[in-house]
C-alpha cells in the first residue's frame, strides 16, 4: 500500500505535464468544458454573497432600532368593521410606563411615546414630517448619537418645554445648509427651539428615521396631539439574555393593571421584542442564503456531468494512445492518474475563474444601489473551490478507471 502511494506521488508531476499537453491539444473543447464549472462557481459565490448582504442589511436595520429594546404597543382600535393600525387603541397610559420602569426587574430606561404627522414651518419653508414625543432616555434606548447640540432633560420633560431635536432629512428640508441649532420651527403654530441635530440613521423597517422632529412627550400630549394615552412605550433591558424574562414580567404587569385574564385572549397591547425579530430575520436570511446556494449548486452539478461526458469522449478517441503507453510499460495506475488529473485541472481552473467572476459580479451590485451591498465571504470561496475540486475527482474517476481497464492488445488494434 505504501509503495503504491509512493509511486503515485512520484508520477504526479510527469502525469500533470502530460495531462496539460492533452488539454492544450483540444483548446476549444477544454474551454467549453470548464465553462459549466465557471458558471456554477460564479453563481454559488455571488448568490451566497447576496444572501450574506441581505442578512447584514436586515441585522443593521434591526440594530438601528436600539439596544436590548422592548416596545409595548397599544392594540389596534376597532370601530364597527373598521380596524385601526397597531397602537391606535386607547389602552396604554403614562402610569403604565411608570409602573414598568418601577416594577420590572432589569429595565434600565423607559420612554413613553406619542407620534403624529404635522406641518413644520421654518426659514420660510414648509415640510410635512413626523413629530414624536419621547422622554429624556430616548437616545440612550435607541443608541442614537447627536451630531450637534444636546438632549432635553428630565426637567424640560416635566415642564413640557418647547424644545426639539431634528433629524437630518427634516433639517435639510427646512434649513438647507444652515445649522439648525438655536433655530425656531413652528409646529401647529407653536414655536419650538431646536437644541439638537441627530446623526443620520437612514431608513429602517419601511420608514425614514431621519425625517422626524423629537420633542418631550409631555409637550406632545399637551400642545400637539392632545392625547391622554400613549401610542407605545420603549423599554431598554439591561442585557439581551434578560429580554424574555422582562417581556414576561411586562405582560403579567399590564394584564394585572388592565384587569385582563392570564390567557392572553383579550390582551389590549402587543410587545415587540427586538431580539426575537433579529433571531427570526437571521434564521430566514440563512435559509434563503442556503436555498440560493443550493440552486446555484445545481449548475455545478451540470458542469461536473459535462466534465465526465467530455472525459469519456476523450478516452474513446485516445484508445490507441492508451494502448501504446501500456505497451511500452505504463502501469494502469499511471493511465488512470493521467485522466483523473485532466478532469481535476479542468474543474479547478474553472473554479478559480468562477470565483473571480463571482467576486466581480458581487462587487458590481454595489454600483447600482447604495442601500444594499453583497458580502463575499472567505468561506463561500473555499466552499466553491472545494466543491469544484471534488467534482473533478468524482466525475473524472469513472472515465479514468475505464481508461486504465483497457486491454493493451485490444487498444492497439483500435482504429
Amino acid at each position: 500500500m505504501f509503495n503504491t502511494l509512493q509511486m503515485i506521488l512520484l508520477q504526479i508531476p510527469r502525469t500533470t505535464v502530460i495531462a496539460l499537453r492533452a488539454l492544450r491539444r483540444n483548446k476549444m473543447r477544454s474551454i467549453l468544458t470548464i465553462l459549466g464549472i465557471v458558471i456554477g462557481v460564479a453563481s454559488v459565490v455571488s448568490m451566497i454573497a447576496v444572501g450574506n448582504g441581505a442578512q447584514r442589511s436586515i441585522q443593521s436595520q434591526v440594530a438601528s432600532l436600539g439596544e436590548n429594546l422592548l416596545t409595548v404597543f397599544a392594540a389596534s382600535s376597532r370601530t364597527g368593521a373598521v380596524r385601526g393600525g397597531l397602537g391606535s387603541a386607547s389602552t396604554i397610559t403614562l402610569a403604565d410606563g411608570e409602573a414598568i420602569k418601577r416594577e420590572v426587574a432589569g429595565v434600565t430606561a423607559v420612554s413613553p411615546e406619542v407620534s403624529t404627522t404635522a406641518q413644520a414651518i421654518a426659514n420660510g419653508r414648509n415640510w410635512s414630517t413626523s413629530v414624536v414625543g419621547e422622554s429624556e432616555d430616548y437616545l440612550q434606548i435607541r443608541s442614537w448619537q447627536l451630531q450637534s447640540g444636546w438632549m432635553f432633560t428630565q426637567r424640560e420633560v416635566r415642564a413640557a418645554a418647547k424644545v426639539a431635536l431634528i433629524g437630518t432629512k427634516a433639517s435639510n428640508e427646512l434649513f438647507g445648509p444652515l445649522d439648525p441649532i438655536g433655530q425656531t420651527v413652528r409646529i401647529k403654530n407653536i414655536p419650538f427651539v431646536i437644541i439638537g441635530l441627530l446623526t443620520s440613521k437612514g431608513s429602517s423597517m419601511g420608514g425614514n428615521q431621519d425625517d422626524r422632529i423629537i420633542i418631550p412627550y409631555t409637550t406632545a400630549m399637551k400642545r400637539i396631539t392632545g392625547d391622554k394615552y400613549l401610542r407605545s412605550v420603549n423599554v431598554q433591558v439591561v442585557s439581551s439574555d434578560r429580554m424574555d424574562a422582562a417581556q414576561d414580567q411586562i405582560t403579567n404587569l399590564l394584564r394585572q393593571r388592565h384587569h385582563l385574564d392570564s390567557g392572553g385572549r383579550n390582551d389590549d397591547f402587543n410587545i415587540f421584542n427586538q431580539k426575537e425579530i433579529a433571531d427570526t430575520a437571521s434564521t430566514i436570511t440563512k435559509i434563503v442564503t442556503l436555498l440560493l446556494g443550493a440552486i446555484a449548486g445545481i449548475s455545478l452539478l451540470v458542469g461536473g456531468i459535462g466534465i465526465m461526458n467530455i472525459m469519456l469522449v476523450s478516452v474513446t478517441e485516445r484508445i490507441r494512445e492508451i494502448g501504446v503507453r501500456m505497451a511500452v510499460g505504463a502501469q494502469p495506475i499511471a493511465v488512470q492518474l493521467q485522466f483523473l488529473v485532466e478532469a481535476i485541472v479542468l474543474s479547478v481552473l474553472g473554479g478559480v475563474i468562477g470565483v473571480l467572476l463571482g467576486v466581480g459580479a458581487s462587487s458590481s451590485i454595489g454600483l447600482f444601489t447604495s442601500s444594499f451591498k453583497a458580502i463575499v465571504s472567505v468561506n463561500s470561496i473555499v466552499l466553491a473551490l472545494s466543491v469544484s475540486l471534488a467534482i473533478g475527482v468524482f466525475f473524472g474517476f469513472y472515465p479514468a478507471r475505464k481508461a486504465a481497464a483497457l486491454n493493451p492488445i485490444d487498444a492497439l488494434r483500435s482504429e
